[in-house]
């Protein structure tokens, strides 16, 4: 009688093999959402197990970076880290530091018309623009951590803070579009690559993005290479300015890339 059940029961014209890659996403889905989109801090000894579960080399990387840093915020994997993670991080850093929170406000207050003029539409624009200037506001008054870790933990204000820097991106690559076009692969122009590789939500940053991001909006930040390469990360600045006059040597934040991934660490 087993036997005759599960006869009746298969579907001929149902793809078996559809519904395990479903379920098996549905699965990483639940997964991903029962983590943070910005964690608390972390020690490294609170994740040395799981970031060295996939390579030993990563445990003395691990012990390298304890080094020099003390903590670490994790972010959610879901394609959005690299600008979620310098999002939080740099408005973090301008709790305490009132000057360059207002040559940064001053930045994004111009951005919408400069956006604007090179032909995004404004109706676009207009609710990304507001929210995410909403957000950078939220930074003004010191000691507003919780309030900000808060926000950036809400799904939709966090997506549209994070919408608006892909913006920023995409409208920086192509307004320096003779600069960034050897860079571009499979014979795109800027404006293809940026509606195809930088706008759309999930899509995973590479090294262009992080270069645009820290020029549109002059802010220098570094970031530790963890590879299965050596014996510790390698570092790499991602200086806005043009000439070794005005070079930043010190990054306004830090992130740990991991394959396919960033969180944001705290120097000692």
């Amino acid at each position: 009688m087993a036997a005759q059940a599960h006869a009746i029961d298969y579907d001929p014209e149902r793809n078996y093999d559809e519904d395990t890659l479903a379920q098996q996403r549905e699965i990483e889905k639940e997964i991903a959402e029962s983590q943070p989109l910005i964690s608390s801090l972390f020690t490294f000894d609170d994740i040395v197990e799981e970031y060295t579960r996939e390579d030993e080399v990563y445990r003395h990387k691990i012990e390298n970076l304890k080094t020099r840093y003390a903590n670490l915020r994790k972010t959610r994997g879901d394609g959005n880290c690299f600008f979620r993670a310098f999002g939080f991080g740099y408005l973090e850093t301008l709790l305490s530091n009132p000057t360059d929170y207002q040559r940064f406000l001053e930045i994004c207050e111009k951005s919408k018309d400069e956006l604007i003029a090179l032909g995004f539409p404004q109706f676009t624009l207009e609710d990304f623009y507001d929210t995410f200037i909403d957000i950078v506001k939220q930074v003004k008054n010191p000691g507003q951590l919780e309030k900000l870790l808060e926000t950036f933990n809400d799904q939709g204000l966090s997506d549209y803070f994070v919408v608006y820097l892909r913006l920023l991106v995409s409208g920086f690559l192509q307004k320096n579009e003779d600069d960034y076009i050897p860079f571009i692969d499979g014979e795109r122009t800027v404006k293809q690559f940026c509606s195809q590789e930088v706008e759309p939500m999930g899509k995973e940053s590479d090294h262009i993005h992080a270069v645009a991001l820290t020029k549109a909006l002059r802010v220098p930040i570094c970031v530790e290479y963890m590879d299965r390469e050596g014996q510790t990360c390698n570092s790499f600045m991602f200086d806005p300015t043009e000439s070794p006059e005005e070079s930043s040597p010190k990054p306004a934040l830090t992130l740990l890339y991991r394959p396919g991934h960033y969180d944001i660490l705290y120097p000692l």
